[in-house]
């Protein structure tokens, strides 16, 4: 290739310069995105790694000795023996404070045991704990009879190897044998071994995937349409190119070098703007913790690999698109029109979402399980779908744009509608990336607006106050034991009343009756107003449950007291405040007789069913973000490169006297045209897309209204675009001048 023809056709000028230079922005921008989204997806999935240990699940600690179809004649299961080379743990599902969910193991280990805990090694002693550096902190922090009590004696912190990130709650505690037997959860671990997400695990890298290619999608369309910034500029220098005699090849050649070096540029760039902007990336929390600046790094191999991709892109789709305009000596100088769209352009749309409703039948409908197929059908149609839309739009806007022309009624009209129908593909290119931005912002809205926290009743008389909290007394207590409990928690700051339940049998037992037994004095502590005029009194056993809707009534007992019966449930009642609430959560757990850990109705917005999508909200609303900020910059840059491009179109008809207002008019209604054909299209794809994700995962979940959140994503978007068309007027009488239309 002559350098000489290379440094002719790239510079020379201050427009070129500034192409040049708007082309190397538009790539770092795209590739540091790149980066940093493609270091959050591998750092997602590290951290599952590393917090795999905690969804162990181990093996039963007892047996039972007779056959299953014998059930009714079952007698008291049996113990299996605890070894050197397991480890007998419990995991206890709700340790709460200031309503954060802690992740709590309790391990009971003999003094030769030769598993290791991970993070810890050496399973902790009896009384002693291991915490998680933010947990030790918030326990450090906080006064020890609403925290620190519930766990024992510190004894060192949880290497960072084994926590999923920098804000995670954990603790391992140390137990006896006896104490975890006494709860019948207890289960047997003989090795801590990767477990990611249980049999949730190929959903939930499904619904990651599918939100990598939503964000990746539209940083595509940028690179896209950065690099071809000022082309009509660039078909004219290479015009002069054919005409001094370099051959076509030559000329391909040389665009494909001029693209490539501020691309090259703009993808270096990128990496470095992707390192410095990756400890900031990291303080992003993803399910309730923010990650290691570690896991958002890729490698050098990665990220020169992402480099050397978008440069060979660039050039590859810049030296064809310059082959394609067939440029000769004398230019182009009449515009050449596109090839009409035709329906087949709905053809990938349609298979995009025969794929996804095709996966989620197979499921839901035919309850046929074919792991290998069901994943790769619902990403392959999301792909589908997100390239259908950018397919049939231009076929779309073509329609419209036929009906705007037998419509319109001006100037504007008219031109708008007959450019439009006449290049239906440039005019959609330009908004196409706020067209899926709409689409993506849709289907994020779509999957976390079954994001919402469980309902906490308010207080009535007959239900269980949402101000109050219970635990389960283990079997083999006493009533003075239960007794010295509820006296030692009432006379703690905060907590208004201490009430013991009575039943035949543990809560736990076959043998615990329906009912509760309560002291009438109790009663009002409970939230009882018609309190029968006896000395005790029962309620169902569901007065318990957090789920129960409907009031339960105090039925009066002739007995006057309580000695054949055994200590089943302490519930406390509190002012209400943070601190008390975790106080008499701290004084239940801490009592050494609760068989479960205490429980408060606000606790049902933390153990909902559906923490999968949960913890993915908020990368949903961070990909709304990500999306409609580059669908603003693709159709700023794209608008500002077609009145570039027509500047010599637009010049001429200022010289016919057409005003400046009549051409802003025009490049108004040529962007607004398609994104209106579109948007709504794109909406409905959205929920519809979202919708079948979410079954795909759990037919139980409903999608519901979107939060307020999607409505200002939506109205944002819309402002974009009417910013970035705004922002071209200045360019409209600049490059419209009288003095700035001349001829070759």
């Amino acid at each position: 290739m002559n350098p000489g023809l290379l440094k002719l056709a790239v510079v020379g000028s201050r427009t070129a310069y500034g192409r040049l230079a708007g082309i190397a922005g538009g790539v770092a921008a795209g590739v540091c995105l790149l980066l940093l989204l493609w270091g959050g997806a591998n750092g997602l999935s590290a951290r599952d790694d590393r917090g795999a240990w905690l969804r162990e699940t181990g093996n039963p600690s007892v047996t039972s000795p007779v056959a299953v179809d014998d059930l009714a004649t079952a007698g008291p299961a049996i113990p299996v023996p605890l070894t050197a080379d397991a480890v007998l743990m419990e995991a206890n599902p709700v340790e709460v404070f200031r309503d954060q969910l802690i992740n709590r193991r309790d391990v009971a280990a003999l003094a030769s045991t030769t598993v290791k805990v991970p993070g810890i090694g050496t399973p902790p002693a009896p009384g002693h704990y291991y915490a998680s550096p933010a947990l030790q902190r918030l326990i450090a922090s906080t006064p020890r009879d609403e925290l620190g009590d519930r766990f024992g004696t510190f004894a060192g912190t949880i290497d960072d190897g084994a926590l999923p990130g920098p804000d995670s709650l954990i603790v391992v505690t140390g137990a006896t044998e006896a104490e975890l037997r006494q709860s019948g959860r207890a289960f047997l671990v003989s090795d801590f071994t990767a477990n990611p997400y249980g049999g949730s695990a190929a959903a939930y890298n499904t619904v990651l995937s599918i939100g990598a290619i939503a964000v990746f999608f539209p940083v595509l369309l940028l690179i896209s349409i950065v690099t071809n910034l000022g082309a009509a500029q660039r078909r004219e220098r290479f015009a002069t190119l054919r005409l001094i005699g370099a051959s076509p090849q030559a000329v391909s050649r040389i665009a494909a070098a001029e693209t490539a070096v501020p691309s090259l540029i703009g993808a270096v760039l990128g990496v470095g703007l992707a390192i410095l902007l990756r400890p900031a990336a990291a303080q992003i929390p993803v399910n309730g913790t923010r990650m290691f600046a570690s896991d958002l790094t890729i490698g050098w191999a990665a990220a020169t690999a992402i480099v050397a991709l978008v440069v060979a892109a660039s050039a590859l789709v810049g030296g064809h698109r310059t082959a394609r305009a067939g440029i000769g000596p004398l230019g182009v100088t009449r515009s050449v029109h596109e090839k009409t769209p035709t329906m087949w352009r709905s053809v990938p749309l349609l298979a995009g979402l025969a794929a996804m409703i095709t996966a989620v039948l197979m499921i839901r409908v035919m309850e046929v399980r074919l792991p290998w197929l069901e994943s790769p059908l619902l990403i392959l149609g999301f792909l589908l779908i997100l390239v259908g839309i950018v397919v049939i739009g231009p076929w779309l806007t073509r329609l419209v744009s036929r009906i705007g022309l037998r419509q319109a009624r001006s100037a504007a009209g008219v031109i708008a509608a007959s450019r439009i129908q006449k290049n239906p593909v440039a005019t959609f290119r330009s908004v196409s990336g706020l067209v899926i931005a709409v689409f993506v912002v849709s289907v994020f809205a779509g999957g976390s607006s079954i994001v919402e926290s469980t309902e906490v009743y308010p207080a009535r008389p007959g239900l269980l106050q949402p101000t109050s909290l219970h635990a389960t007394v283990g079997a083999g207590h006493t009533q003075a034991q239960a007794a010295e409990a509820a006296r030692q928690a009432r006379e703690l700051p905060g907590i208004r009343s201490a009430a013991v339940g009575f039943g035949p049998a543990a809560l736990s037992e076959r043998n615990a009756g329906p009912e509760i037994y309560f002291h009438a004095a109790d009663a009002p502590g409970l939230g009882f107003e018609d309190i029968p005029a006896t000395g005790i009194v029962t309620v169902d056993a569901s007065f318990l449950q957090y789920s129960t809707t409907q009031p339960r009534a105090l039925t009066p007992v002739p007995e006057t007291n309580l000695d054949r019966l055994v200590p089943v449930v302490i519930v406390l009642g509190t002012d209400g405040t943070p601190a008390a609430m975790d106080r008499a959560r701290t004084a239940l757990n801490g009592s050494g007789i609760t068989a479960v850990p205490a429980t408060a109705p606000s606790d049902l917005k933390l153990q909902s069913t559906g923490r999968l999508i949960q913890g993915l909200a908020v990368l949903a609303y961070l990909g709304m973000f990500v999306a409609i900020a580059i669908a603003g910059l693709s159709l700023a840059v794209a608008t500002a490169s077609a009145v570039l491009d027509r500047k010599r179109v637009l010049g001429l008809m200022r010289l016919m006297g057409m005003p400046v207002s009549v051409l802003r008019r025009i490049i108004t209604r040529e962007a607004a045209v398609p994104l209106l054909t579109v948007l709504l299209l794109s909406v409905g794809l959205g929920f519809l897309v979202a919708w079948l994700m979410v079954t795909f995962i759990d037919d139980t979940y409903r999608v519901t209204w979107p939060a307020p959140d999607y409505f200002i994503a939506l109205g944002l978007s819309l402002l974009l675009a009417l910013g970035a068309v705004t922002a071209t007027f200045g360019l409209i009488r600049g490059n419209t001048a009288m003095t700035a239309t001349r001829f070759e």
